[in-house]
């Protein structure tokens, strides 16, 4: 039972506290859109968008007016689009993209993700015309997300698909130059991906997914730093403590909003994602929530420790509160979307090395940084790999999404507006890393990989 008291608090985290349900994505399964012409493959793409999603935005904005709750986004993932691509007799996989976009706009919702290709052991023929496709697939549209899984614990590390993404996304920034790489906004590297993922920009509707399915990510970290105010000089387990609470909370407003959108529309509810997703908003930020445990600053001594019991208790309050808890589910941590992590990067306080240090206990990676523009690929895909052994040596998903921001150096700062924020340019280790990536083939999998 529901009484007055949780009432008035949830109205308080939505009005004060920026509570908000981060996006309500609907994942479609397109396995029946294969066909050997372009044309009729990219036709039977569009109207299975289009049908399917034909009521999602209409239905996330009743659901906000009736329950007043705000939901932020809404989405779309597919089918990683080299699975239907490959079955074309064509070289170019470009159409693809600019379909995704045309239904996209169509159906109003913000991004569509799913140009996307899963090599963590080898490449297909249509996987490697994919992944050549994501530069001028993202510079020509404007809300298809990409990404490519190059790692999993079971496989090891494709590290021919590791070179290669560093090379993409070298490509991705010129070609979008004029607004800062931006394109590279919408690219994500993984290891270790999830199927059910709803945030942007690196999800996709996976194999083992039903047909069509709702998934809604819910986001609150205004919410929990609030909370924790009350526990100034506390010991980490009342922290702890108050953190579960709260995420219990976040958590079951999120369920509600799943299953509502899910009995409207008719598509099974798959998952909450309970991730911590902050915004370039002034106290909507994962970094305020590690100070207010007692740092001076984000990125100083104390930090992984910090983010470390962050998201366990997220994650132990969340699981509490839906029977369905997945996607990526945690804390992120991508610095151009949050104000503190901006505000120690710009001090100085905040350095690469250190956040690839806490994304070994944090929900995903290295994500929305700006890197200087004349960066190489090789020190691109060098940063990818470390990212990717993190992942595979810890049985958990890393990304990474860097943004080599073209013609501008160290001192310089991007900004992409809306909710991907801006962010200063951080500098990348100055040494090369070529040799080590011009090895290329398989960095084994772990030891821990053979549990059968």
């Amino acid at each position: 039972m529901i009484n007055k008291g949780e009432i008035l608090q949830t109205i308080e985290m939505i009005d004060q506290q920026h509570l908000d349900i981060r996006t309500i994505t609907m994942g479609i399964s397109l396995r029946d859109c294969a066909h050997p012409d372009v044309e009729q493959c990219c036709q039977k793409i569009y109207d299975k968008i289009t049908s399917c999603a034909s009521k999602l935005v209409e239905t996330g904005e009743q659901i906000e007016r009736e329950f007043g709750i705000p939901i932020v986004n809404k989405r779309i993932s597919i089918t990683p689009m080299a699975h239907i691509a490959g079955s074309c007799e064509t070289e170019d996989y470009v159409p693809f993209a600019v379909t995704m976009d045309r239904a996209a706009r169509a159906v109003g919702v913000n991004f569509i993700g799913g140009f996307s290709a899963l090599v963590h052991k080898g490449f297909t023929d249509g996987d490697l015309k994919l992944i050549r496709a994501i530069p001028e697939a993202l510079s020509s549209t404007e809300r298809v997300c990409s990404s490519a899984n190059v790692a999993t614990t079971r496989a090891g590390i494709n590290m021919n698909a590791v070179a290669e993404m560093g090379r993409i996304i070298k490509k991705t920034a010129a070609l979008t130059a004029d607004a800062g790489g931006i394109g590279c906004a919408k690219l994500v590297v993984f290891a270790n991906a999830v199927e059910d993922n709803p945030f942007m920009a690196g999800a996709f509707h996976g194999e083992g997914e039903a047909e069509c399915v709702i998934n809604v990510g819910v986001s609150g970290p205004g919410v929990v730093y609030h909370a924790l105010q009350a526990c100034k000089g506390l010991p980490f387990d009342e922290v702890a403590e108050t953190i579960k609470k709260t995420a219990f909370r976040i958590t079951r407003m999120g369920q509600l909003v799943a299953q509502e959108a899910s009995k409207r529309l008719g598509v099974p509810f798959g998952v909450v994602d309970l991730s911590l997703a902050p915004t370039p908003e002034i106290g909507d930020s994962v970094a305020d929530i590690l100070e207010e445990m007692g740092l001076e600053s984000v990125g100083t001594h104390g930090t992984t420790a910090a983010l470390a019991l962050l998201n366990d208790a997220v994650k132990k309050g969340g699981v509490m509160a839906s029977s369905h808890v997945g996607g990526l589910s945690g804390a992120f941590i991508p610095v151009s979307e949050d104000a503190g992590m901006i505000r120690a990067a710009e001090n100085g306080f905040l350095t690469l090395e250190k956040l690839e240090a806490m994304t070994c206990v944090c929900s995903v990676g290295l994500d929305m940084i700006a890197i200087p523009g004349d960066t190489s690929a090789e020190t691109i895909s060098a940063i990818i790999a470390d990212e990717a052994a993190i992942g595979v040596v810890n049985n958990k998903t890393t990304a990474v999404r860097l943004v080599p921001v073209p013609g501008k150096g160290v001192s310089g700062r991007v900004d992409f507006g809306g909710l991907l924020g801006s962010a200063p340019i951080m500098p990348v280790h100055p040494c090369s890393s070529a040799e080590f990536i011009a090895r290329g083939g398989r960095i084994p999998a772990p030891l821990s990989s053979l549990k059968n």
